[in-house]
């Protein structure tokens, strides 16, 4: 990066430029610095590697590097050597669902099996056979068994290796920069204010200014809304930044919520739930224990094949709770945890306990799709823990590394948001509504309504791929400088400077922790799987008075850490209050129940007589979906304006287009650049 300066107010702000700056360090962001050095070495661009950077709030941190499950799924084109599979078949996998567009899902199939060997040889130990096939497995939504992994840490091995690749190109990695507010100059967004944490206390704050002519926003999503998650701690996304600048943001209804351990934050998905444990519930204080399944299944074996569903079918669903499925038994743990107040867990010392006068449990008497996967597995010793043991002990490892011994205690759980499908919109190359603004990884709103398991790693390599190969293809290579925009950032420099100090002399009482404790409740009471009209109104409206409270007086701040804490707990208040307006619009337009979320109706269907809704006193009912809303995408845009300060439209999703040129003329406008025309 090149680096200068500039001066505001007195203080000396130092300023780094590059062509292209990624902001986001998992596997997406990595993947599109790395290949936006290839594609510019490829043409000949001198020093390719000192035009681009990836910055950070930590490169250690974030979801690539701290997510994860049993076996964490990559999803890909099949490569079986006897099943056919083709990107348009994927594409159709990927919109079933509604709500996604039909060009990108098209584009995230021809373009993986590209990344995924890309992964492959830059070290990532996905397993192949003898002969050199990679033998897929089913997963959640997943029709095609195009499922691989590289053990509870696949992500992980993506974000390391890639980062590896990248240092051995001599890409600049930015650590320990908080985003505080893009700087648009008419319709380009020119720089990025952010904080640098190692200078907070200095007297210009520990501002830094960025300047770039190309910005791939690849910072994850905004797991710390939720007071239940499973996002790892400090997981908070870039989107109340990148609303202000004016991205357009789509799907924001549209969240997948699923069981995971809560004291080590952890899907318990495939394995762990395919070994059938015993889950029970106790008291707040651990004793009193209760075999709470019961009340919702009718025999030993109806309850365990169910549990083992769990392991492909673990995401909640709206349509496989009724009829006594596999997504009833969220509801059921949401039961204990919510309403009862109660705590829940997987012991893996056990095997499934029936009701009173029920058979005891074993394998052969489970129902047949599950009796065959374990027996054809090798998975019929007697425990679970030895069942887990068999089929994968890197499961039990990842427990122990975090300090929790599966063969001697049980795990604690609970419904947790998982990952958010919806984003901002972007185009065939990942390009946001903002020219020059890409958008790639869990921002990017590719995904609609559901989504195959690990598919969200694949948009990933797919859309740092398109970015870079636009971006290196159609974008001059130079580096700005600031002084090509130095009033507008003089200007917003000064309006951070001044915010600061208003944050400084705030008299609140709130403090920013206490704010976000606010968002998180509100967030998983309202804004979760679990969903109503009028709870979405109130939620919407307490959240826009939230942020005008925040706005305008501030919050407790007593150290310059603080200060950080507080941008950050303002912009997560902004991030929730655009998803609660979305919801509420959405449920206005009569939606429906559908992918990960419920919507409570008084007129609608009854889940389970056993599933008491707190507020009626009487079982829930959820309304159905409304099907022909999968062909209606809401776009949320942040107008600033107003009480009521976000707008949404309706927009059709986009065809796929099927190529059908002849190999000469596509020959052509390669050669030209033609293709790289919006």
């Amino acid at each position: 990066m090149q680096t200068s300066s500039i001066t505001v107010q007195g203080r000396t702000i130092p300023v780094r430029a590059a062509n292209t700056i990624v902001v986001g360090a998992g596997a997406a962001g990595m993947n599109a610095a790395v290949r936006l050095v290839e594609f510019w070495r490829h043409k000949g661009v001198a020093e390719p590697a000192s035009r681009v950077a990836v910055v950070s709030r930590g490169i250690a941190l974030g979801a690539s590097r701290m997510s994860g499950s049993d076996k964490q799924t990559y999803y890909k084109m099949g490569t079986s050597p006897v099943t056919p599979d083709t990107a348009a078949d994927f594409a159709a996998t990927l919109t079933a669902g509604g709500c996604c567009h039909g060009d990108t899902a098209l584009i995230e199939g021809l373009c993986s099996l590209r990344g995924f060997y890309h992964l492959v040889d830059v070290g990532v130990p996905f397993p192949h056979d003898a002969i050199g096939t990679f033998i897929g497995y089913k997963t959640d939504h997943d029709p095609a068994q195009r499922a691989t992994s590289a053990g509870p840490k696949t992500s992980r091995f993506m974000s390391e290796c890639l980062q590896r690749k990248a240092e051995r190109y001599g890409i600049e990695m930015v650590d320990g920069l908080e985003p505080v507010r893009f700087v648009r100059d008419g319709e380009r967004i020119v720089a990025m204010i952010c904080l640098d944490r190692s200078r907070l206390a200095d007297d210009d704050s520990g501002l830094t200014v960025l300047v770039a002519a190309n910005w791939v926003l690849a910072a994850g999503g905004a797991g710390e809304i939720y007071a239940t998650t499973v996002y790892p701690r400090g997981q908070i996304g870039l989107h109340g930044v990148a609303l202000e600048a004016g991205l357009e943001a789509v799907n924001l209804t549209e969240s997948q919520y699923g069981l995971a351990s809560t004291k080590f934050r952890w899907n318990v998905s495939g394995t762990y739930m395919q070994v059938i444990p015993r889950i029970f519930s106790t008291d707040a204080d651990g004793g009193n224990e209760r075999e709470f399944l019961t009340e919702y299944f009718d025999s030993t074996a109806e309850m365990a094949g169910n549990i083992f569903l769990k392991g492909y079918q673990w995401p909640f669903d709206a349509q496989r709770i009724t009829g006594h499925q596999s997504s009833l038994i969220d509801m059921a743990v949401h039961q204990e945890t919510v309403v009862r107040g109660r705590r829940v867990w997987m012991d893996f010392l056990r095997n499934p306990v029936g009701a009173e006068g029920w058979e005891d449990f074993s394998i052969a008497a489970l129902p047949e799709e599950a009796r065959q996967y374990v027996v054809k597995a090798g998975a019929v010793q007697e425990l679970p823990i030895q069942r887990l043991e068999h089929m994968n002990r890197p499961a039990i490892d990842i427990y122990a590394e975090n300090g929790i011994d599966l063969h001697a205690e049980p795990l604690e759980i609970a419904v947790c948001a998982q990952h958010h499908n919806g984003g901002f919109a972007v185009n065939t190359w990942w390009e946001s509504n903002v020219r020059g603004v890409f958008v790639i990884g869990e921002m990017a709103g590719t995904h609609g309504v559901k989504r195959p398991g690990g598919s969200a790693l694949n948009a990933g390599q797919a859309g740092g791929l398109r970015a870079a190969e636009y971006i290196a293809n159609a974008r001059p290579a130079d580096v700005p400088g600031a002084a090509d925009a130095a009033e507008v950032i003089a200007d917003a420099a000064e309006k951070v400077l001044a915010d600061i100090r208003e944050l400084r002399a705030s008299v609140s009482d709130v403090t920013p922790d206490a704010a976000l404790d606010e968002i998180r409740t509100r967030m998983t009471r309202c804004g979760a799987h679990l969903r109503s009209g009028p709870a979405a109104t109130r939620a919407c409206e307490e959240a826009l008075a939230q942020l005008r409270s925040l706005r305008e007086k501030g919050m407790k701040v007593e150290s310059p850490g603080q200060i950080v804490a507080a941008i950050q707990a303002r912009q997560q208040c902004l991030t929730h209050a655009a998803m609660l307006f979305a919801i509420r619009e959405m449920i206005a337009r009569g939606a429906g129940s559908r992918g990960g979320h419920c919507v409570l109706d008084a007129e609608g269907q009854e889940m389970h007589p056993a599933l008491i809704d707190p507020e009626t006193g009487a079982p829930y009912r959820v309304k159905p979906e409304n099907v022909a809303l999968r062909d209606h995408i809401l776009t949320v845009r942040y107008t600033g304006e107003g009480a009521e300060p976000f707008a949404g439209r309706d927009e059709r999703p986009r065809k796929a287009q099927i190529p059908d040129a002849a190999f000469e003329t596509a020959w052509r406008e390669y050669r030209e650049g033609s293709i790289y025309k919006a």
